[in-house]
């Protein structure tokens, strides 16, 4: 038993109404209107469900409750059930879920990146191009710089398979840009809105204060094969299109060039994806039949296998890049839900799948938690707002004292309340154990 996180308490004590909730299954054919069902932007059975398990630990949820609009606090949570063959259906549960309230996605936005990356290789094949062909990024002259090496790789080279383990181990924004830069803007919006995703909009590199102009340009990228041979260029790409105009604002006010502007910041030039497609993107990954064909990334089984592993490895356990000599990682790093900031031993038996971030007092983790021993698996995706001065660009923001503990206090929650839920046939989990790096 998971106990040494300390376990949430008096969760199960009359659930039985609650649990009884009508909320509709997957049946592994594709929903009517390829949407992960009992989602909805209102208070409804769904909320109820959520509300009823935070509510009975005050201690851990009452500021969350009490909040939740100021704080934008927006939970997803996936009941997974298998059938005798193995096939899951699901039941979800939302609580204050709303795709027109903003949020920004920070890190978030580098899930379905990596996937594109891995996709976009898949349609380069017949060039000989893989993911762990030698990638050049060309210099642009006044937007970003060129690569030609990767001294964090084992062999110094720089490619799309070493850029997408950065990414999911310790969220490198460097690596994200460079995928940006070889997907390019117009590919990764128009795949996203054509597998149904029609209102995201991911428009800028991260990290890097560029104008909306400059980040429509993106780099040259070549392809090298082991004998250095040229296998494929791409030029320079500068999207002309325009998207659906937004007018999106968040805070009351923000820093600019050192220099405090009394206003709200605009963001409706940067990055934009509701928790409701973040989370059915992760559920689409890992379990395809869910969301309907034309909603799953054109990747192979071993691209997935290598996104699973690395979306699950801990930093402390990678050889290249060495993060376990770096004090700023540990074991937990990026797993907000269920472990917070916990910086010790990590139970063997759990392994989380997840893409995290946290940017512009933003937090978010969207997550696939296993447990081998006890055959435990969900989904759980959350995000909240940690400004409480409203003031945006300060480096003032409230991950410890609200983010944090949310984060990991909600994972235990749903963990905890996993273990005493019954199912008719347990999953097998074999498919998601893995030889890590050390």
């Amino acid at each position: 038993m998971f106990i040494k996180y300390g376990r949430i308490i008096n969760i199960v004590a009359g659930m039985g109404i609650l649990i009884s909730c009508n909320s509709a299954k997957h049946t592994g054919k594709m929903p009517n209107r390829g949407k992960i069902q009992g989602q909805s932007a209102t208070l409804n059975s769904n909320d109820q469900f959520l509300e009823g398990l935070m509510s009975r630990n005050p201690g851990y949820f009452e500021k969350i409750l009490s909040n939740r609009t100021a704080w934008n606090v927006q939970i997803l949570y996936t009941q997974i059930n298998r059938d005798k063959k193995g096939e899951a259906s699901f039941k979800t549960y939302n609580f204050n879920t709303d795709p027109t309230r903003y949020f920004y996605p920070a890190s978030t936005v580098k899930l379905p990146i990596v996937l594109l990356a891995l996709q976009k290789l898949n349609e380069l094949k017949k060039w000989g191009v893989n993911r762990n062909s030698t990638m050049t990024t060309e210099d642009l002259p006044g937007i970003q710089s060129g690569v030609y090496n990767d001294p964090t790789a084992i062999d110094g080279r720089p490619t799309i398979e070493h850029y997408i383990e950065k990414i999911l181990m310790v969220s490198d924004n460097d690596a994200y840009n460079r995928l940006y830069e070889f997907l390019g803007q117009d590919y990764i919006n128009e795949q996203l809105h054509r597998m149904g995703y029609k209102d995201v909009q991911i428009l800028h590199r991260l990290n890097l204060s560029l104008s909306d102009k400059l980040n429509r340009k993106t780099n040259a990228i070549k392809f090298f094969g082991k004998d250095g041979k040229l296998l494929y260029e791409q030029a320079v790409q500068n999207n002309t299109k325009e998207y659906q105009p937004r007018k999106e604002q968040l805070g009351n006010a923000y820093y600019a060039n050192q220099q405090l502007i009394e206003k709200p910041m605009d963001f409706s030039r940067k990055n934009r994806i509701s928790l409701e497609d973040l989370h059915q993107i992760l559920a689409g990954l890992f379990f395809p039949n869910t969301v309907g064909k034309n909603k799953t990334f054109n990747i192979t089984e071993e691209d997935k296998q290598f996104v699973f592993k690395y979306m699950s490895q801990y930093p402390t356990e990678s050889v290249y890049p060495a993060y376990g000599d770096d004090s700023a990682y540990w074991p937990a790093y990026g797993k907000f839900l269920l472990f917070g900031a916990d910086k010790g031993k990590l139970p063997k038996n759990i392994r989380i799948f997840n893409k995290e971030g946290d940017a512009y007092g933003h937090m978010l983790d969207v997550s696939y938690i296993v447990d081998y021993e006890h055959q435990v698996e969900f989904l759980l995706s959350a995000v909240v707002y940690c400004n409480a001065d409203g003031i945006l660009n300060d480096d003032k923001y409230d991950y410890d004292s609200i983010g944090l503990p949310f984060m990991k206090h909600l994972g235990q929650l749903i963990y905890d309340y996993e273990l005493t839920r019954k199912r008719q046939f347990s999953p097998d989990l074999s498919g998601l154990i893995f030889k890590y790096d050390k």
